[in-house]
């Protein structure tokens, strides 16, 4: 098959940002000059040297004519023409000292390395320049630029009359250094930074004096042609001793081409992530993330995801591990842990990882040491049950997505492919096994096969669909998939190959011969001849699949930290073409058939937020559109203070720079705003409103269309202000001194009546859940801005399923199981034994399904039934300690203002964050009360001991005296006082407070009620009866 190209508006618009900074250069077929002809050794006595007395003619490129104002002139016409920030000046940098150095960022996907092709040929057309050097960051991107010069040549022949002669750079190839500089046309030279920034013997010979080229150096050849220099993926050559290095190119102008920047320079294009989905120039990402549910705690599951290093500390290990939720299931979260952090106590008491300590941190070898004297390197799982069941699971979710999108696509000439990345090549081909399958490949087969069957049946119904069958039938399971890794040369099995453990290309492949094997195969994969439609291959080389019909990545790895999602995805987002080599890009229909499925490795919700935030992260300065939401809830200062914007003043704004001409159809600032503003006359509102807060308003348009950051949305997370006025109220002063009392409590009971009670719970209701893995679908919206990737908006979940594990979980640990037992209920290990020896069987064969949640069900049933027998014999006894005021400040957490209401008048803080409908019309009730003097929702650090667990109530409201009988009350708001709200736990918690403060007014003579109430009219009932 031979890949079409069309010219495409937005690839010229990209070349045209370049080529017309340099309006007005003349043209100039290169400037004559002779070829350093360095010297050559005389047959007769090689000991002597003699300059070559016929030099080679050779052509360089001509020097920019332009002054450097009339290059700042074409430079800031071409960024308003794209709408972007104006520069100051065109800057230079150490890589091109006193060269224009511009930056052209284009999203990975939409063809890069096209548009600088044709900026090349472009270049050369207008202004004569012939000599370019393209710097890459490794071998991958070199072979596939070098690829994309071989497949593009034709068709720039027949736009331009002639075609660029390409080659990579190579030490012991210096002959194509001199055709670089005597020939005429276009000469562009490809070469991988390692091969000139190394310290290795090969790459050094690029700064030697050769025998092997007259006594010259290589670099002072190039240099003297005054080479235009491109780099692709910049950000990832920025180191001080790259930056040197390509200083001594003597590069006439720089181009930087990335989506990317991470250091910028003088801006011409821009088509970032969110231009290029919403022109619809990449695939449509669509996510299928698996989520383990019901995790036994069994084994000590570790995984070292990385250690940290920070200027003056310690390192510290980043670690996944199993932990025990307070009061709910298994999770695996990442901790940071320094030398001697415990790991038993970290997991909140998983027995698995009693007595395991970190014993060592060692950053230079990226391990940490357990005390078990196990060594667990970076990137390593440990002690995983999950894994096996969730690799299967992954590739059966593969499997489907590639067949429903062929299913889709084969009537439209369309050869879906998918693409597994793994992280070693025994997991696909094993050598030791007869067969040469290893576990992939294996359960690929397996999943395959089965999975086709139930295909090909649905497609029988359906005559139309013959010729996908036949397709489906023709081709054995073997011969559908295929590995690419590296080759050993001596014994030809794949094996991993060498990996860069360092510098700009760490973790990825430096073998040539994979990416040429991959090359080579580029245009026979997207044929319905070539039987391979499943692609296993190494993680390392992904820098080399950029094939356009790959529509399934099956992340079949552990994720890390040293490869960020987009990186991961990336090969996958080109625009697939069909049997002609023709380009899928209908506007109309470009999404239905471009849709990229990734199955990760995460959960979908982990997956999604981190793309959405390293996506946001790489958007660079951007016209905002103005919007009612966009002002809603921002900050401005006013005269009376600090103000939040609300809905209506959002409103008003809006309509004001609409109805003033300010912002255009798309929201978009207009040049009538800009010059309104320069000359002192923008619109003055005629809004009550607007008018009187306009000043504070104009600075929030501004941040529409200037560089500068958007003020933080005063919805959302962060600590809540203490109202010290209302805090220091006498009314609130004397009800927190009547309340603050600590307090212990004693209790007796029967312990055969909660022994029956309690088995009788467990044979009906204890319930262990087995393995669950959870699948969440989702895809990206229609449409994104830049706010719906901050926000995490920018996908939807379409679809849920669930798949369980039945096999019960092997354990590597022996519980203590009556300690454990006795240690979460209070209860002796004889009234614990009792319990347990009283259930069914069956109840107690729950334990093997899954030990941890075995104990913790079992605790929390226990400790349900305990609470309703020994409640009615509870006495508190209140304590002369008392709780400090310091904890309505004290580690206090940033809080979703998402969830807050208004600034509030009596509360002792200025806002609330209320958890339920109930709490917020409750709120809006006493805080509008003129019966209520001040009150608040009690922090978390107040709480009443209980046998059921700490217990916090909701409210202390002080009264204004005189105006209800019961001036001190305590609250605790619901929304129902149902039975069937109110049980268990929660009721008994209750109960005990009520306990509590009796006791308390009893003691001290205090006068503070405590009720449960529904309503605000149900709170007045009470303080007036």
């Amino acid at each position: 098959m031979k890949l079409q190209f069309k010219v495409q508006q937005y690839q010229t618009d990209a070349v045209d940002s370049v080529v017309e900074v340099f309006a007005g250069q003349p043209k100039h077929d290169g400037i004559s000059y002779r070829i350093d002809p360095g010297k050559v050794k005389p047959v007769s006595n090689p000991a002597l040297f003699e300059a070559n007395s016929t030099p080679d003619p050779g052509l360089r490129n001509a020097e920019i004519a332009l002054t450097g104002a009339q290059l700042l002139e074409n430079v800031q016409k071409v960024q308003r023409s794209r709408n972007l920030p104006l520069s100051a000046k065109v800057v230079d940098s150490k890589a091109a000292p006193g060269a224009p150095n511009l930056d052209v960022e284009m999203e990975t996907g939409t063809g890069k390395t096209y548009v600088y092709i044709k900026t090349i040929m472009e270049l050369h057309k207008r202004y004569g320049w012939s000599k370019y050097i393209i710097v890459v960051p490794s071998i991958a991107i070199r072979e596939g630029v070098k690829k994309s010069f071989d497949v593009t040549a034709e068709h720039f022949q027949q736009m331009y009359g002639t075609k660029p002669r390409s080659f990579i750079y190579d030490s012991s190839q210096l002959h194509e250094i001199e055709r670089f500089s005597s020939d005429a046309g276009v000469q562009v030279m490809i070469i991988n930074i390692q091969a000139f920034n190394a310290t290795g013997k090969d790459n050094r010979r690029i700064y030697d004096v050769l025998d092997d080229f007259q006594s010259r150096r290589p670099i002072d050849v190039i240099s003297a042609n005054r080479p235009i220099v491109i780099i692709d993926e910049p950000q990832k050559v920025g180191a001080a001793k790259s930056l040197e290095a390509l200083s001594r190119f003597n590069a006439l102008m720089m181009l930087r081409y990335s989506a990317t920047h991470k250091v910028e320079h003088t801006r011409v294009h821009r088509l970032d992530a969110v231009d290029a989905y919403n022109q619809k120039l990449v695939k449509k990402i669509a996510v299928r993330g698996i989520t383990v549910k019901g995790l036994a705690g069994s084994t000590a599951y570790l995984y070292l995801d990385a250690i940290e290093i920070a200027k003056g500390a310690k390192p510290r290990a980043r670690v996944e591990l199993e932990v025990q939720t307070k009061g709910g299931p298994i999770k695996r979260q990442v901790k940071r842990l320094d030398v001697g952090a415990n790991l038993h106590d970290i997991s909140n008491g998983i027995e698995a990882y009693k007595g395991l300590f970190v014993t060592d941190i060692d950053a230079n070898r990226d391990v940490i040491e357990l005390s078990n004297g196990d060594i667990v390197m970076a990137g390593q799982v440990t002690e995983d049950v999950t894994e096996e069941a969730k690799r299967r699971i992954q590739i059966r979710e593969v499997i489907r997505a590639h067949l429903d999108k062929e299913r889709e696509l084969f009537s439209r000439g369309i050869k879906v492919l998918s693409l597994f990345f793994i992280d070693e090549v025994a997991k696909y081909r094993d050598y030791a096994r007869e067969d040469t399958l290893g576990d992939y490949a294996r359960w690929f087969e397996e999943e395959y096969a089965r999975i086709r069957d139930e295909v090909l049946g649905e497609l029988a119904l359906d005559e139309s669909t013959e010729a996908h069958q036949k397709y489906l039938r023709r081709d054995d399971v073997r011969a559908v998939h295929e590995g690419y890794f590296s080759i050993d040369k001596k014994t030809k099995r794949q094996i991993d190959g060498k990996v860069s453990g360092r510098g700009d290309d760490k973790g990825q492949s430096t073998d040539t011969d994979a990416y040429d094997l991959i090359l080579k195969k580029k245009e026979r994969l997207l044929s319905f001849d070539e039987p391979v439609r499943f692609i296993f291959s190494h993680s390392a080389l992904r820098e080399g699949w950029d094939n356009p019909n790959v529509f399934v990545m099956g992340m079949l790895k552990k994720s890390d930290n040293t490869v960020s999602r987009r990186q991961e995805i990336g090969r996958g987002l080109r625009l697939a073409v069909d049997q002609h080599g023709e380009r899928m890009d209908n506007p109309v229909t470009v999404h239905d058939i471009n849709e990229l499925t990734v199955v990760t490795d995460e959960s979908y919700t982990d997956f999604v937020t981190g793309l959405q935030k390293e996506m946001a992260e790489s958007l660079s300065a951007r016209p905002r559109a103005a919007s009612e939401e966009f002002f809603t809830g921002k900050t401005i200062q006013t005269q009376s203070g600090e103000s939040v914007v609300e809905e209506k003043l959002a409103k008003a704004i809006y309509f004001h720079l609409v109805q003033s001409g300010y912002v255009d159809e798309d929201g978009l600032v207009t040049s009538k705003y800009k010059d309104d503003k320069a000359a002192g006359t923008l619109a003055v509102p005629t809004s009550g409103v607007l008018a009187p807060v306009i000043d504070s308003v104009w600075p929030l348009v501004d941040m529409l269309y200037l560089d500068v950051p958007v003020p933080e949305n005063d919805r959302r997370p962060k600590k809540i202000p203490l109202n010290e006025a209302n805090f220091a109220r006498k009314e609130f002063q004397a009800l927190w001194n009547r309340i603050n009392h600590k307090a212990v409590y004693r209790v007796e009971f029967d312990s055969n009546e909660l022994i029956r009670k309690c088995i009788q719970s467990l044979d009906t209701h204890l319930n262990v859940a087995a393995m669950q893995y959870v699948i969440h679908e989702g895809a990206q919206q229609g449409t994104l801005d830049a706010d719906d990737l901050t926000n995490g908006a920018g996908f939807t979940v379409s679809n849920t399923r669930t798949e369980t594990e039945t096999a019960t979980a092997g354990s590597q640990v022996k519980y203590d199981l009556l300690g454990e037992i006795t240690a979460k209920t209070q209860l002796t290990r004889r009234t614990a034994a009792a319990i347990l020896g009283g259930v069914t069987p069956a109840t107690f064969a729950k334990f093997r399904l899954n030990p941890e949640q075995f104990i913790t069900e079992t605790a929390r049933l226990i400790n349900e039934q305990k609470a309703t027998v020994i409640v009615e014999h509870l006495t508190y006894d209140t304590l002369d300690d008392r709780f400090d005021s310091a904890i309505f400040t004290e580690n206090q957490t940033k809080q979703d203002f998402t969830r807050a209401g208004g600034k509030l008048k009596k509360h002792i803080y200025d806002y609330i964050v209320t958890d339920s409908k109930v709490e917020r019309e409750f709120v809006n009730e006493i805080d509008t009360s003129n019966e209520v003097a001040v009150y608040a929702k009690l922090p978390r650090g107040f709480f009443i001991p209980t046998p059921v667990g700490d217990y916090n109530p909701d409210w202390a409201i002080a009264f204004t005296e005189g105006s209800v009988k019961h001036v001190y009350f305590v609250a605790e708001t619901k929304g129902s006082l149902s039975t069937l709200q109110l049980k268990g736990v929660e009721d008994a918690k209750i109960a005990c407070a009520r306990k509590f403060f009796a006791s308390l007014n009893v003691k001290n003579g205090r006068d503070v009620t405590y009720n449960v109430v529904t309503d605000y009219t149900e709170l007045m009932q009470l303080v007036t009866a």
